[in-house]
């Protein structure tokens, strides 16, 4: 009993395993696929091509009933006109075709030297044992244009301050028959970076079709102080057999550069609550052109005036400096310590500058003498009333 137990578990184990492995077995096996008729095809059977150029036409041999080698002919051929078939560079006859597998052959077609623009039809033959394909090529012959790139920019003089980012809309166009790819460079002075961008993405490099039309952006950017000047940039478009160059030139004006302190450096002054002080305060230009139209204001405590002399300056050459009194009022009120005013200088065109002057309230030298005057007639006072009741 105990054997046929053991025989019949595993009777049922194997038949438990052969239920459980068979269906994944069967979804990952992969069927064979079925061998299609022997075919000779091209991606592209009717070209366009220019006046003596040689004609290379990447074309498969796929199919068939069973692997084969199978004879390669051209049924068709154009008065004066040459076929080759080329199998990995070398010129070949006869190619060996797998059902399953594709086989590449490259058919070159030669003009004879007298070729004449027009259409021209090319047939050419895969011949197996038992079946064959024909392949049917369409080539227009016509006068190729001479390589030719051009640029062109509508506004080729841009002006800006030391910090712009000049930027130029160029037309870079493919005028002649070829598909070049182009390399873009820059001669640039060393004080500006170029980069050339194409629908937003910055390149080097760009594929050119004939009668193609490129718009590129190009950005000059400085990378250091730029003096004001006048500064030429070339820009180059180099092809395989044609090249472009194109000017431009970016115009740097001068900027105002405005330093708001006082003539010894230190922004500071005193004042007494209530009164008229006087500080002087310097408007320095550092910057490589005129600052003109300079306003002078303040920000002051609450119950403060503050007023300049003069209150506008009419302009500061690069490298100069003006003097300006500030008549600072503390209020009535201020007691003595430490105050921040802020002053101000806002050319008509440019940034403004602004510095924190700290002013000292000082108590009135008036009430100091007033104190002394009190605290002596007190001992005054006192000194009466010892010396009277003292000689009682």
């Amino acid at each position: 009993m105990r054997r046929i137990f053991v025989a019949f578990s595993l009777i049922v184990l194997t038949l438990l395993f052969i239920s459980t492995v068979n269906p994944v077995v069967a979804q990952d096996a992969t069927p064979t696929p079925t061998p299609g008729p022997l075919t000779l095809f091209t991606s592209f059977p009717s070209q366009v091509v220019g006046l003596g150029e040689t004609v290379s036409v990447d074309a498969i041999l796929r199919g068939g009933k069973a692997p084969q080698v199978v004879q390669l002919e051209a049924v068709t051929v154009p008065q004066g006109w040459t076929v080759t078939f080329r199998g990995q560079g070398k010129i070949v006859k006869s190619a060996y075709v797998e059902p399953t597998n594709d086989t590449n052959i490259e058919i070159r077609l030669e003009p004879p030297k007298n070729e004449k623009s027009g259409d021209y039809t090319f047939v050419v033959r895969a011949k197996g044992e038992s079946e064959q394909s024909e392949l049917t090529i369409q080539l227009t012959v016509q006068e190729k244009l001479p390589p030719s790139i051009t640029l062109s920019c509508d506004l080729p003089t841009l002006t800006g301050s030391p910090t712009t980012t000049f930027r130029y809309n160029v037309t870079l166009k493919n005028d002649g028959s070829d598909e070049p790819s182009v390399n873009l460079t820059a001669d640039a002075p060393n004080v500006f970076q170029v980069k050339f961008r194409l629908a937003g993405q910055e390149i080097t490099n760009l594929p050119l079709p004939s009668k193609d039309i490129k718009n590129l952006s190009i950005e000059v950017s400085p990378i250091a102080d730029v003096p004001a000047g006048t500064y030429p940039i070339k820009i180059m478009a180099q092809g395989s057999q044609a090249s472009a160059e194109l000017d431009l030139t970016a115009e740097v004006t001068g900027q105002a550069s405005l330093t708001v302190t006082a003539p010894d450096g230190r922004l500071s002054g005193q004042a007494y609550a209530g009164k008229d002080s006087s500080i002087k305060v310097t408007i320095r230009n550092d910057g490589s052109a005129a600052a003109r139209g300079i306003e002078l204001s303040s920000t002051e405590p609450t119950g403060w005036t503050v007023s300049f002399d003069p209150a506008k300056i009419e302009e500061i050459g690069p490298n100069q400096q003006v003097d300006v009194t500030a008549h600072i009022r503390p209020s009535d009120k201020a007691v003595a310590g430490d105050y921040m005013v802020n002053i101000t200088a806002k050319p008509s065109e440019g940034a403004s500058k602004t510095a924190e002057f700290r002013i000292t309230v000082l108590t009135s030298t008036l009430w100091g003498i007033v104190g002394v005057i009190l605290i002596a007639i007190a001992v005054g006072v006192v000194a009466l009333a010892v010396m009277r009741f003292g000689r009682r």
